[in-house]
């Protein structure tokens, strides 16, 4: 499930960030903002609006306060007449600069927004595209469980009622720590690498066949959650099919980029009576961050029996 376009209010960078609000827009808590990129509007102060994009923050710093400093009062008048007649979503000054009383003026008869903060240009500017990006990210919706075991963020998935909840409880209780439970929301992030994260409705909460409904964090406790976690690897959990040809050794590990793109290496765990599943998931978990490390156990005994095998010969 792909849930589109997304945007963030400007209200929300607002809080997030601390902003001083210098002078208020027309309903400015509800401007939408759709674009991860910042316009330092270096060139729209010279007199240039060719490709100027009206959707994204213009952030001033020390540079273009500088060259403001130097020109006439009626060329800052002009100049933030012209950039301010775009209908932009803010206009913030960074480093707790004064801002030019032409530039209030003009905002006043635009009804633009100003905003001021007093962190150094660069630092915020970016701070503000990596929390835009988080804001903005590309994101879905999947079945099944997230959980984080020995540091590795695992996507549990398989069937309904093939067991997936009840390894995530023996996880649980084992020490590990729940992200989601049925419904996993993952976005993309800066890095390429997926986040994921409970829908807020259900989170912490779990269902359990024959119990019912349960409440994680208040069984087990605060150590037993999570709120986000990265996503390392896939386990889909199958029943066992006697027919089937299950992987034995593990030399090739095979990979999944069906979520948002992003390449995910995937173990495949045939389910029956007697196999200690948790044991397993915990065992995948370390072979995968062992292998992240550049050790593969398969690889490694495959060489000795080969050179086993060229001494005998």
């Amino acid at each position: 499930m792909s849930d589109g376009q997304y945007s963030v209010k400007l209200g929300k960078i607002i809080e997030e960030f601390q902003l001083e609000i210098l002078h208020k827009g027309l309903d400015y808590e509800n401007v939408p903002l759709s674009t991860v990129d910042v316009n330092r509007p270096g060139l729209p102060l010279c007199g240039f609006f060719e490709h100027f994009d009206t959707e994204r923050l213009l952030m001033i710093g020390l540079t273009e306060h500088t060259y403001l400093e130097d020109m006439s009062q009626d060329q800052r008048t002009k100049r933030f007449d012209q950039l301010l007649s775009y209908p932009v979503p803010a206009l913030i000054i960074t480093r707790g600069l004064e801002p030019f009383s032409e530039c209030m003026e003009m905002a006043a008869k635009h009804n633009r927004t100003v905003l001021r903060t007093e962190k150094e240009t660069a630092a915020f500017m970016s701070a503000l595209i990596s929390s835009l990006y988080s804001h903005l990210a590309p994101r879905i919706t999947r079945h099944g469980v997230m959980m984080e075991v020995y540091g590795e963020g695992v996507m549990i998935q398989g069937e309904s009622g093939v067991g997936k909840s009840e390894v995530a409880i023996e996880l649980i209780k084992r020490g590990h720590r729940i992200i989601a439970d049925d419904a996993v929301e993952m976005k993309l992030t800066e890095r390429g690498t997926l986040m994921a994260t409970s829908p807020e409705l259900i989170r912490h909460y779990m269902e359990l066949r024959g119990i019912g409904v349960v409440d994680i964090r208040r069984l087990f406790g605060m150590g037993a959650i999570k709120t986000e976690q990265q996503i390392d690897m896939i386990l889909k959990l199958e029943p066992w099919d006697d027919k089937a040809m299950y992987d034995r050794l593990g030399l090739e590990t095979v990979y999944s980029d069906e979520l948002l793109g992003v390449s995910l290496p995937v173990v495949t765990i045939p389910v029956k009576p007697g196999r200690n599943l948790a044991s397993i998931v915990e065992v995948a978990a370390m072979n995968n961050r062992n292998r992240k490390m550049g050790h593969n156990a398969a690889l490694e005994l495959t060489m000795r029996m080969d050179e086993q095998f060229n001494q005998s010969m």
